[in-house]
């Protein structure tokens, strides 16, 4: 049975880190226990980890130790093999990958880089270690500067070294190649391969090549005089300024940075300006060069900006550092999640993951974790991409995840906001951000506005709302985020980050309103917890619901359950198990049980139920031993607000479960709340699930 894979290239710079990061993505969301293993790896630095484990590790949160995540380093290999003991380093390295392979479901095992001394002999040992850890392969290689029949001829070198040493090869990826070229190169590899491996070709994407001013100061042992917050910004051109101001503006291209002697103060404060200027493209940093800093009243001067780019110093001349800078090769690090996002968004898009996953699942694995939830969530809603309105531009939370949405390419956006603020707030931040794939809307400003407002008032005149109230409340950003739903114009919205529950759902009640075969608003929070994912409801919106609302709560949350996957064992809670407790309260729950039985005698069901019951499988044995939910129950039903919000954010913070919600049931249309302390994740998740809501729950 295959528990393993390993990623391999004949060369550098091939781009292996998008395979790794993409694989790593789909395994996880299809398998409970995912590791990750790097046989050989470079010389890293005294407390410092290598860079690609680092990268993985943290980004995926993967529950292992960075010792354990490789066997050895290159300058040992050399030396081993030197000595003629290259036998002790594949001893070593199958020992550490069978101790992952014991623990995990499935392990990624990436091989060398090829850079650096001993590379003449990295093929052979990337060959040896997959034959000798008896798993099969995926081969990377790139497609930068070769002929079509170079880089078919070389692939395939790669792909027959591994074939005569017995070891499968599940699939090929050339990477790196022209976007017009796709075809030709997929079509060329799979001329010269057999039909059993699968071809896939993945283009150049510029913003992976492009280095940051973090990896440019690394390289160039460079000093940070301003801007540390800003280092991840992104090089996508470079250019000397030595000549007069005026001209220099003309030379000028999106994302450069900026090469000048540190004594040219008009350079400096010229490309500061251009950078605030919308006339001019934004500015990734400042390089001054000859170990010169600007004067002390200019460098007050630049102190006292709001918004300042990386302003780095080096010691070298111009001349010296523009060659350098020009050889530098861009690499994915740990806190450079939009590149990493980016990176996997397109290996999704690129690689046809559901075949690759068809010949990696010779394995099985039972239950639903976190991350294989949080996986299938981001795939479901790609399948039919919907439009999400997100209200509170001014929110930088919300613009940091408008900014990950659009690397992870999964929903439209449309953002209600002063878009010259967002500007500015997306340019203190230092994040990338695609204006011309996000909508930003000024409601006064709109095209809609008029139309909006009369809309409002047809619907609403009854209730005593004039033109001129209608007018006042479509100016409000959670009115008219709620307008675009009901109007078509938005397939869902998602706020409260700045806002009160009651202000963001209060219109969606006034003129959304409920589905016909619903008479009350619910949530759910879906509780991530180490080894499952439950469903609890309501936590957010009914203080002390009926029997009959209650019975309707567990339908709703029921229906919700299995729309997203999980089987719906549901649980009515209260503070007593079976028919032995009394009480206005416990009868409720008892009542409301029997209703869902009634309606929907299709769902497994047990009421009134205590918590420990419901989901620990002795005690639910030792309480209710002939229930088929007691012990395994999915969906949690409390018996009221308080119980259900202290109960969903006791068991988040004692546990470290992730909480995703609360998703709103009921109503015609997808408009979910945020908790005003809601993160960044929060925020991820919350629109993922309202797309998927909009694709028709």
């Amino acid at each position: 049975m295959n528990k393993a894979i390993y990623i391999a290239t004949s060369e550098p710079n091939s781009g292996k880190s998008i395979v790794t990061l993409g694989l790593m993505s789909m395994l996880i969301g299809k398998t409970a226990k995912v590791g990750y293993f790097r046989p050989i790896i470079e010389d890293f630095e005294e407390g410092k980890m290598d860079n690609h484990i680092e990268t993985v590790i943290s980004y995926f949160n993967l529950d292992i130790d960075f010792q354990d995540a490789f066997a050895i380093t290159k300058s040992k290999l050399i030396k081993k093999k030197n000595r003629g003991q290259i036998g002790e380093v594949l001893d070593l390295i199958i020992e550490k990958f069978k101790r992952l392979e014991e623990q995990y479901d499935f392990v990624l095992v990436e091989g060398t880089s090829f850079s650096g001394e001993g590379t003449v002999i990295e093929l052979d040992m990337n060959v040896l270690i997959a034959k000798n850890l008896g798993i099969p392969a995926v081969i990377v290689s790139s497609g930068v500067g070769k002929t079509l029949d170079e880089f078919v001829d070389s692939l395939y070198l790669t792909y027959d070294t591994f074939k005569v040493k017995d070891v499968d090869i599940l699939a090929v990826i050339g990477n790196k190649v022209q976007f017009e070229n796709l075809a030709l190169a997929i079509n060329g590899l799979k001329a010269s391969l057999p039909e059993s491996v699968l071809v896939n070709a993945i283009p150049l994407i510029p913003s992976l090549k492009n280095p940051t001013i973090k990896e440019i100061i690394e390289v160039l042992d460079a000093k940070v005089v301003f801007g540390n917050e800003y280092l991840n910004n992104e090089v996508g051109n470079f250019s000397v300024g030595a000549m007069q101001l005026r001209n220099y503006l003309l030379h000028l291209k999106e994302h450069s940075l900026v090469i000048t002697p540190g004594d040219r103060a008009d350079i400096i404060l010229g490309a500061l300006q251009a950078n605030e200027s919308v006339n001019y493209p934004s500015v990734s940093g400042i390089i001054l060069t000859g170990g010169i800093l600007p004067e002390d009243s200019i460098l007050k001067l630049i102190e006292g900006l709001t918004t300042v780019v990386p302003i780095i110093s080096v010691d070298k001349g111009t001349y010296m550092i523009t060659n350098e800078i020009g050889n530098i090769k861009s690499k994915i690090y740990a806190d450079n999640s939009q590149k990493i996002e980016t990176s996997i968004a397109t290996f999704e898009k690129f690689v046809d993951i559901d075949s690759l996953a068809n010949k990696l699942s010779a394995f099985e694995v039972e239950g639903m974790t976190p991350k294989m939830f949080q996986y299938n969530l981001v795939k479901r809603a790609k399948m039919h991409r919907k439009h999400i309105v997100l209200p509170e531009g001014t929110d930088e939370r919300i613009i940091i995840a408008a900014s990950r949405l659009l690397a992870i390419d999964v929903v439209d956006i449309s953002i209600i906001g002063n878009k010259k603020q967002i500007e500015n707030k997306v340019n203190e931040l230092g994040i990338a951000f695609d204006f011309s794939k996000i909508e930003i809307i000024n409601p006064i400003e709109s095209p809609y506005y008029e139309d909006y407002v009369n809309t409002y008032y047809e619907l609403r005149k009854a209730k005593n709302v004039t033109e001129r109230m209608a007018k006042d409340l479509m100016e409000d950003v959670s009115y008219f985020g709620t307008m675009m739903v009901y109007k078509g114009h938005a397939d869902g919205m998602v706020s409260g980050a700045a806002h009160t529950t009651q202000h963001t759902i209060l219109p969606a009640l006034q003129f959304i309103k409920t589905k016909p075969n619903s008479s009350v608003v619910s949530s759910v929070f879906f509780m991530c917890l180490e080894d499952r994912v439950s469903i609890f409801g309501d936590c957010a919106i009914n203080p002390n619901p009926t029997a009959e609302q209650l019975a309707e709560i567990a339908i709703s949350s029921a229906d919700t359950s299995l729309a997203f996957g999980i089987e719906p064992k549901v649980a009515m809670l209260s503070y007593s198990s079976g028919s032995s407790g009394k009480g206005d309260e416990v009868d409720k729950v008892r009542k409301a049980t029997e209703i869902v039985r009634q309606k929907r005698p299709d769902l497994k069901i047990e009421g009134p139920i205590q918590y420990d019951a419901a989901v620990d499988k002795i005690v639910g044995k030792s309480k209710m031993p002939e229930s088929e939910v007691a012990g395994q129950a999915s969906v949690l039903i409390f018996p009221d607000l308080n119980t259900g919000n202290n109960t969903y954010k006791a068991v988040q913070r004692e546990t470290g479960a992730l909480a995703i919600g609360p998703m709103l049931q009921g109503l015609n249309k997808p408009v979910n709340d945020l908790s005003r302390g809601c993160t960044v994740d929060d925020i991820i998740n919350t629109v993922v699930i309202t797309a998927i809501q909009a694709q028709g729950l």
